[in-house]
C-alpha cells in the first residue's frame, strides 16, 4: 500500500455520468412519456442536458439564487421541449422531471462501492440535490455515509467551495479526500482545491465512443471502472 492510500480516508464522487447512466434513463422515461421515437428521445436528453451547464452558470456567478437542481432541470425541460414542439402537460413534466431520481448505476458501481465501503468513507459530491441523491441510493443500492455536495455547500461544482464542503463535512484535510469521477474538468477543479482525484473511464457516457476514456489532467489514479479502482485502493 502506498503512502497516498494510507492518507485517504473518504472517497467522494461525481454521480451523473460516473455512477449513473443519465442518458439512458432520461430517454427511456422521455419515450414513455412523449411516446417518441428512441432516436427523439436521445435527442431530447442531450439538448436537455446541454442545458445544464449554462443554468448551473447562472447561479455560480450570482445571476440567480442558489436552488435545487431539480428546478434547474425543470426550467430547462420547459425550454427543450418548447423547442422540439412538444405540448405536454403539467403532470407529464413533472414526471419526466423525476426521471433523474430513476436512473440505472453503470453495471459496476453497487458491487464496488459495497466494497469501498468496508474501508473508506463514501458520499456523492455531486450538484444534484439531496432527495435526488437518496432517490438514485434507494434505487441502485448504494449506502453512504452522508449525502455531500451542491445543495450542502448553496454552489455548484467546480466552484472550490463545493469540494471543501465535503472535506470539512467528514472532518478531513483535502489531502485526504479522493474525488473520483468521469470527467477530467471535475477532478482538475477538485485538485486545484486540494483533494486527491481519480479518473473512472466512461467511454459511452454521452453515447456510444462519445465519453472520456482516459483523463485530459494529471490525476492520481485512473481506471477501467470503479471495480478497478476499488481494487488498487483496497490493495
Amino acid at each position: 500500500m502506498t503512502q497516498l492510500q494510507v492518507q485517504l480516508r473518504a472517497l467522494i464522487f461525481d454521480v451523473f455520468g460516473t455512477l449513473v447512466d443519465w442518458r439512458g434513463g432520461v430517454a427511456r422515461d422521455l419515450r414513455t412519456h412523449l411516446r417518441v421515437s428512441v432516436e427523439e428521445a436521445e435527442a431530447l436528453a442531450d439538448a436537455w442536458r446541454d442545458e445544464y451547464q449554462p443554468a448551473m452558470e447562472q447561479v455560480r456567478a450570482g445571476r440567480i439564487a442558489f436552488c435545487k437542481l431539480d428546478a434547474l432541470h425543470r426550467r430547462n425541460l420547459d425550454i427543450v421541449l418548447d423547442r422540439f414542439g412538444h405540448d405536454a402537460d403539467e403532470l407529464t413534466r413533472t414526471q419526466l422531471n423525476l426521471a433523474w431520481h430513476g436512473l440505472d448505476a453503470w453495471p459496476d458501481v453497487t458491487p464496488a462501492l459495497a466494497r469501498l465501503r468496508e474501508r473508506f468513507l463514501l458520499a456523492p459530491c455531486s450538484n444534484g440535490n439531496i432527495s435526488l441523491m437518496a432517490g438514485l441510493a434507494r434505487r441502485n443500492g448504494w449506502h453512504w455515509d452522508a449525502i455531500l455536495g451542491a445543495e450542502i455547500a448553496r454552489d455548484y461544482k467546480p466552484k472550490p467551495e463545493v469540494y471543501l464542503a465535503a472535506c470539512a463535512a467528514f472532518d478531513c484535510a483535502p489531502h485526504e479526500v479522493l474525488m473520483v469521477a468521469a470527467h477530467s474538468s471535475d477532478l482538475d477543479a477538485a485538485t486545484r482545491a486540494g483533494l486527491r482525484t481519480a479518473h473512472i473511464a466512461r467511454p459511452n457516457e454521452h453515447g456510444p465512443g462519445r465519453g472520456e476514456t482516459a483523463p485530459s489532467v494529471a490525476v492520481d489514479f485512473a481506471a477501467p471502472d470503479l471495480g478497478a479502482l476499488a481494487t488498487t485502493l483496497l490493495a
